[in-house]
């Protein structure tokens, strides 16, 4: 099991994209979920917990590099290590 001593706390911002400047690579060396609402999320790519919102790829529409376009979903987010 993992220790939660060696975790690093988790942000209050984050991102799964490596070009992202909100991106931190340690924390996703465990497995983390996220909590919109009470209901949790398995799509997240973005969250913010103090701004309370989440980003999720849209399901066809792309970007001009070929990227899922990010929709923001608002509500109450919770962050955890699983």
């Amino acid at each position: 099991m993992n220790d939660s001593k060696s975790q690093p706390a988790l942000p209050d911002r984050l991102a799964g994209n490596p070009r992202s400047p909100h991106h931190v690579a340690e924390i996703f060396e465990y497995s983390i979920g996220i909590r919109l609402n009470g209901k949790e999320r398995f799509d997240v790519e973005e969250y913010c917990i103090s701004e309370g919102w989440v980003k999720i790829p849209s399901p066809k529409a792309l970007d001009r590099w070929g990227q899922p376009m990010l929709i923001t979903l608002k509500g109450t987010v919770e962050a955890f290590y699983k």
